[in-house]
């Protein structure tokens, strides 16, 4: 039975794609909008049973299918449109939650940690605190939406897991654009010109560069969507993050470290069109994944951004 991957060109969803690969898994189903050039290189190389163009989702034969991780959307933080939301974000994901429920196939789906705003509610995430919750842009709203949409359900796949993903980098992500990693923006602007620019901090309790964020590997990322796709229990919302936020300041050097240079940083003031909805804190509770029998440590920072940059932004090479 095959596996469908949705965002297959994407970032994560490539890195997906890497990863089932070398666990030996080629009978899948690719989803995305292929004729995008600057994501071939993320996916013309893997082994895969079919590619589909996202708006021909419905045309794959459900009786082939065992397991559907959605991990396409539309993921600018900086896109104002919510129509442009509701069509790739919210409206699609409901068609594909109905699909997997009609066809009682399990489903893995992409959720955000944007989904908690500020953070002025915490970063709890108990089924109870989502309706309290509120997004800071079109983007986190749509995640949450559908959040909310998926516990308002009667009728679920047999198995589905919501993963709220926090601070994701790592390789496959060249593409991007401005929506890329502070590592990825980090180590090419530390390559052109020896220095890098972090932003201020635009808020008294927070020094600059202390903004912390619950940085989390890809290849972390990667481990915890396959134990969920090996348990397919205890259906539910969960955070994937690491547990532990870490500073900006703390990434740049570990950066530099791995580019083996000396740190050298100019805080510059945040761009207006993100201030109001940057996030200065996010940090996930794991306690609820551990407790389902996730028990693999997550990488620490400085190990991670070795990893990236010494085996794929350096080489310029793809996971």
């Amino acid at each position: 039975m095959a596996i469908v991957v949705t965002g297959a060109a994407g970032f994560i969803g490539s890195c997906l794609v890497s990863f089932l690969n070398q666990k030996g898994i080629e009978d899948l189903i690719l989803v995305d909008d292929f004729s995008i050039e600057k994501k071939k290189d993320n996916w013309v190389t893997k082994k895969y049973r079919q590619l589909v163009n996202r708006k021909n989702f419905l045309s794959i034969r459900s009786d082939e299918v065992d397991f559907v991780f959605h991990l396409g959307a539309r993921t600018d933080t900086t896109e104002m449109d919510q129509d442009v939301f509701d069509e790739l974000n919210f409206n699609y994901s409901k068609m594909i939650w109905k699909w997997c429920v009609d066809n009682n196939i399990a489903l893995i789906y992409a959720s955000s940690a944007a989904t908690y705003g500020s953070g002025e509610q915490g970063f709890s995430d108990a089924h109870q605190e989502i309706n309290a919750l509120k997004a800071l842009n079109p983007y986190g709203q749509s995640k949450l939406d559908f959040d909310r949409w998926v516990l308002s359900q009667n009728t679920q796949p047999p198995f589905w897991c919501g993963l709220k993903f926090f601070n994701v980098f790592g390789p496959n992500e060249y593409h991007k654009g401005r929506m890329a990693s502070v590592v990825f923006h980090a180590f090419n602007q530390i390559n052109e010109t020896e220095k890098l620019k972090l932003f201020q901090s635009h808020k008294s309790e927070y020094r600059d560069g202390e903004q912390k964020r619950d940085f989390i590997y890809v290849k972390d990322l990667l481990d915890l969507m396959w134990f969920w796709y090996e348990h397919r229990a205890h259906s539910g919302i969960y955070n994937a993050g690491t547990g532990t936020a870490r500073t900006f300041l703390d990434l740049a050097n570990a950066i530099f470290k791995a580019m083996n240079l000396v740190p050298n940083i100019e805080f510059i003031p945040t761009p207006m069109d993100i201030r109001e909805s940057y996030q200065y804190f996010t940090e996930a509770e794991m306690r609820k994944t551990r407790d389902t029998g996730y028990k693999m440590a997550f990488t620490e920072l400085e190990n991670a951004v070795e990893d990236y940059v010494t085996h794929y932004l350096t080489p310029n090479t793809y996971y």
